[in-house]
């Protein structure tokens, strides 16, 4: 089920949100918590129920792992479990990937199996990893088994994040003062989620033919095409899964939860390491905490820590999808931060516009190879951005006085047609991506929208209008990027 749809906005959301505080209202807390782990796999389930009992038996095994490992703090037991869910978590998204490779290495001819990777799966088994080694450590006590199910089921978060630790959500379920409703909440909640339906259907989904056309359609592109079709991705991408987390966070804030921050204006960075601060923080946090610290972080000497950081930025892209352009992906986002981290050692200093226009630069193009999808398309678009396949000028994206104005560039090799090979390219997609480039670098982010958010008729309005528009545009569904992941 998908948070912008008919059937979730005006069926599901309001009838877990009234069974649930109507329960808690009547005393009946464990009652109100098994309903909402049962609509939370509901809401799971209504995609594909083939995965619930995949679900179910991952829930099961998790707890009864987690649960003994209260009691005998076994490095077996934590093998085990680490196993069961990176092995399940492998089978389904690498299984293919792997014989793909082995097949075409070693002129082999092992089946496919063809597996369709289960929703969320890649955002549950890090949760559940998660609270498997904070209880090995003493991290964590015990807990019913209802608890540990809605921490992990809880459905706002549960499909595509906030990648949410034990420690920020379990215990705000226990606190009694959340258990009726609160006005103050709701209010916030449904701004939250107006912004972030918004940003999913009034910018996303409007750029989205345009990256479609560029990517997966032609097969070369001109210099303007070629760097439209990145932008059109570059802020797709951003305003796709950014809106995703926002609705997340205001759904939660409607049932008193407050989930944590997953993004912080990552089109402001002045380098590469501000952005991993502020572009999927929760994933970043795990990788750190569980990957990066455990392999010994900066403490074993300087080779070790970029080793170590290579190894995070190459898990960061296997994580997200099982294919060459994700973990080159990676790879470039790895090998960016050791040369940031030695700039810095060497004293070198940058001032910050230049900063954030090296680092946007580099984004946007690493974002080529996590959008494509095989290196050729890669190149193709590269090829097209750099200026391989010529540069054209035309009346569909700029006006004519402006045409009239560049003749000049005809010297220096610019063309001029009438019309793009990608059709889509217009003046109106022009104006969109200045738009988004214009809020992405510009604007206050949702973040600090809802920090500062206060109860007036212009925020009423504002969020009404949001609503209004994003609800008529829902004829056409489209699911979440991150939902692939």
């Amino acid at each position: 089920m998908l948070f912008n749809s008919f059937e979730f906005i005006f069926l599901f959301l309001p009838i877990a949100f009234l069974l649930y505080f109507l329960l808690n209202k009547f005393g009946q807390t464990n009652l109100a918590k098994a309903w909402l782990v049962a609509a939370s796999l509901f809401f799971y389930s209504y995609w594909n129920i083939k995965y619930l009992p995949l679900m179910l038996v991952s829930l099961i095994v998790n707890y009864f792992i987690g649960m003994r490992l209260v009691k005998h703090k076994s490095k077996f037991l934590l093998t085990v479990g680490l196993i069961f869910n990176i092995g399940m978590l492998s089978y389904f998204k690498y299984y293919d990937f792997f014989l793909q490779n082995v097949n075409s290495l070693f002129g082999t001819h092992f089946t496919l199996l063809s597996l369709t990777l289960p929703l969320a799966i890649s955002f549950y088994t890090f949760q559940k990893i998660a609270f498997l080694v904070d209880t090995y450590r003493g991290e964590t006590e015990a807990c019913h088994f209802l608890d540990y199910a809605l921490f992990v089921t809880f459905f706002p978060q549960l499909i595509a994040g906030p990648i949410v630790h034990h420690a920020q959500i379990m215990p705000q379920f226990a606190d009694r003062s959340k258990k009726r409703w609160q006005s103050n909440y709701i209010v916030l909640g449904i701004f939250v989620f107006a912004i972030g339906i918004f940003k999913k259907v009034g910018i996303a989904d409007v750029l989205s033919p345009v990256v479609r056309e560029g990517f997966d359609v032609q097969q070369s592109l001109t210099f303007v095409e070629a760097w439209l079709s990145s932008l059109a991705f570059t802020f797709q991408l951003y305003f796709d899964f950014s809106g995703y987390s926002d609705m997340a966070i205001g759904i939660a804030l409607m049932f008193n939860i407050k989930l944590p921050q997953n993004f912080n204006s990552p089109y402001k960075a002045v380098s590469i390491q501000d952005f991993w601060h502020r572009w999927h923080m929760t994933l970043s946090q795990f990788l750190t905490k569980y990957v990066y610290i455990s392999l010994g972080g900066n403490r074993k000497g300087i080779t070790r820590t970029y080793v170590n950081i290579m190894i995070v930025f190459l898990i960061s892209g296997l994580w997200h999808g099982a294919g060459w352009t994700f973990i080159f992906w990676g790879f470039l986002h790895g090998l960016a931060s050791v040369v940031h981290r030695l700039w810095n050692k060497a004293g070198g200093r940058m001032p910050a516009w230049a900063g954030w226009l090296v680092t946007f630069f580099f984004i946007n193009i690493t974002w080529v190879f996590f959008r494509a999808t095989s290196m050729h398309d890669a190149v193709k678009v590269l090829k097209g951005m750099f200026g391989f396949n010529g540069f054209e000028l035309a009346n569909s994206v700029f006006p004519v006085f402006i045409i009239e104005k560049l003749q000049f560039l005809k010297e220096y090799g610019v063309s001029f047609t009438e019309a793009y090979h990608v059709s889509l390219l217009n003046t109106e997609i022009v104006a969109y991506i200045f738009g988004a480039l214009c809020i992405s670098f510009f604007l206050k982010n949702s973040i600090q929208l809802k920090d500062s958010f206060r109860p007036t008729v212009w925020t009423a309005l504002f969020t009404a209008i949001l609503l209004v528009y994003s609800v008529l545009h829902l004829t056409s569904i489209s699911e979440f990027l991150y939902f692939n992941f």
